[in-house]
């Protein structure tokens, strides 16, 4: 397509113009392409990093909540290409595909992350971060885990759909929440969470605030106090 545009412009005067149904495969692909690297890494991921270190007060924990929705989002992409490949078959995929799983995977995704480490937050002020976490897990772990699987429930639906593009991001989206509900959110945001302790809070207040560590009635410093 390319060597028939550059031999049809030299012509002069002609202003002809070349179509049909290569040339749309061709330019929308481009195009998906061209979105892919301005939206993902600029405009989606910089703006939910600025409303997180916002919201979070903090850098360090929105960069780890960023990088993991950025894995998951990795994960279900290779996921859903060798199911689609392998299982049901598919010849191909939509070039918005990526894109269109990209925003819906990091909307959700961050939204089960935000309800989470603001709990985190919140009961860190009190328990220490690694107590924080754990305590923060366990009270909106049930909430978290009801809504992620409802929600993949209902995109799960666009896979019997006979579109294979709608099918292929029901698939994708679907796996993705489940991801997001029982992997991330149990996993890859709550151990580097402990791990990183206060530092997760850096550079806010929290970060530069001693561990608070609650004594166990019996053991030493019996009398409670934190």
């Amino acid at each position: 397509m390319d060597r028939v545009r550059a031999a049809v412009h030299a012509v002069p005067g002609a202003d002809a113009k070349v179509g049909g149904n290569t040339a749309v495969i061709l330019d929308a692909g481009r195009a998906a392409g061209n979105d892919n690297r301005a939206i993902i890494p600029l405009l989606v991921l910089g703006v939910v990093l600025v409303i997180l270190a916002v919201l979070l007060r903090a850098v360090t924990a929105p960069l780890v909540l960023i990088a993991t929705v950025v894995l998951s989002y990795v994960a279900t992409l290779g996921i859903s290409a060798l199911f689609c490949a392998h299982v049901v078959h598919f010849q191909g995929e939509d070039n918005a595909f990526p894109l269109f799983v990209f925003v819906f995977l990091v909307a959700l995704g961050i939204d089960y992350n935000i309800f989470l480490m603001t709990r985190i937050r919140e009961e860190s002020t009190r328990h220490g971060t690694r107590q924080g976490a754990l305590v923060g897990l366990s009270a909106t772990g049930g909430v978290i885990t009801s809504a992620g699987l409802i929600l993949a429930g209902t995109f799960a639906v666009l896979g019997t759909l006979p579109l294979v593009g709608l099918a292929e991001i029901g698939f994708a989206v679907a796996l993705g929440v489940l991801l997001d509900t029982l992997v991330v959110r149990s996993v890859l945001v709550t151990a580097p969470t402990m791990d990183l302790d206060r530092h997760m809070w850096w550079p806010g207040r929290l970060s530069r605030r001693p561990d608070v560590v609650a004594a166990e009635p019996g053991g030493p410093g019996g009398g409670g106090q934190a």
